[in-house]
């Protein structure tokens, strides 16, 4: 199993409601249509536009293997997201940590668990570290009103 944790992102908002805004799966796909364009790389931005999102499922750009597509599997009020890979060629999870540092504060980072061979590993690094990395990044620019 590789493991790959973004870095941790500071967030201006309480635990209980980054938790409540990103653990309901339609919420978050509305959330990530309405960032404003100006706020997020393009690169980001098309990812961000190929989204699919349901009540217990996100489906996003998986490259060569096609799209990823995540199923809510476990939460924790307020410190945890799990989601597991459906139909994915290996397996795989992430989770999204949310630590709680002040009533109107919170950290949180991604980690991605994945289970991959390992003469495929040198090839995927570096995808994987950035993806984790790109998505904590995102967090900062969802609007938890």
């Amino acid at each position: 199993m590789a493991t790959y944790k973004s870095e941790v992102v500071s967030l201006a908002h309480p635990a209980e409601r980054v938790f409540s805004k990103l653990s309901n799966l339609e919420g978050l796909g509305g959330m990530l249509k309405n960032v404003p364009a100006d706020q997020i790389p393009a690169d980001q931005m098309a990812m961000l536009e190929q989204v699919r999102v349901t009540p217990d499922t996100i489906s996003f750009p998986g490259g060569p293997a096609g799209d990823v597509t995540l199923r809510l599997a476990e939460t924790e009020a307020p410190s945890l997201i799990r989601l597991e890979g459906q139909g994915t060629p290996v397996p795989l999870s992430m989770t999204l940590h949310i630590t709680p540092l002040t009533p109107e504060s919170c950290e949180t980072y991604v980690q991605i668990d994945i289970q991959i061979p390992a003469m495929l590993k040198p090839m995927v690094n570096g995808p994987l570290q950035k993806m984790a990395d790109q998505f904590a990044q995102m967090l900062r620019q969802v609007p938890m009103s």
